[in-house]
């Protein structure tokens, strides 16, 4: 017999260099996943940076307005109103630096909010604002808007926003309306 083996000289050895390879392919794998392109691995690519400033509305029946970006902040409003037109002026993370009509201001969680536009009609007057047949002064009224009302923005050219109000619709000049910037085509 051979005096090495009786002592395991040989058997740890073998069990040293099993280990060492067994770390070198956990090593190479590694440095392969992580070197293979997003799509292969099956994450997303890239994350597509929305403009800042930009309007959304509230999608939450309630959404905590906080005074940073976390949940260890203080709530300083609560908000109430889905549907509400926000304006998103800063982002951290998942969460949104917004303005309401009312100047209200805080971080909300991105989440809570939705794509979907919506508008308020001249919360800066205390005059009406005319809903039109077509997107001209001279078209017909079909109902007078009272300022502060809250209207589903269809699409905007520039000039003109084609809204809805319930089960009305029609157009509004685009300066009449908070929650579109003016000359924004939608």
């Amino acid at each position: 017999m051979n005096s090495v083996a009786l002592f395991g000289f040989v058997t740890v050895r073998r069990q040293v260099r099993r280990q060492l390879y067994v770390a070198l392919a956990r090593f190479l794998l590694t440095a392969v996943l992580l070197s293979a392109p997003a799509t292969t691995t099956g994450l997303r690519a890239e994350v597509r940076a929305l403009p800042l400033p930009r309007f959304v509305s509230l999608k939450a029946s309630s959404a905590n307005l906080r005074v940073g970006p976390g949940t260890g902040y203080d709530i300083e409003w609560v908000m109430t109103r889905p549907g509400i037109p926000l304006e998103i002026y800063q982002q951290y993370d998942n969460w949104r630096r917004v303005r309401a009509w009312e100047e209200t201001t805080g971080w909300i969680y991105g989440p809570l909010l939705s794509g979907r536009r919506t508008g308020i009609v001249a919360p800066w007057t205390k005059d009406n604002v005319a809903l039109r047949k077509k997107a001209t002064v001279d078209s017909p009224v079909i109902a007078w808007l009272e300022p502060r009302v809250r209207v589903k923005l269809t699409r905007c050219d520039g000039k003109w926003c084609a809204v809805a109000s319930g089960s009305t619709s029609g157009f509004v000049k685009q300066t009449d309306l908070w929650g579109v910037y003016p000359g924004e085509v939608l």
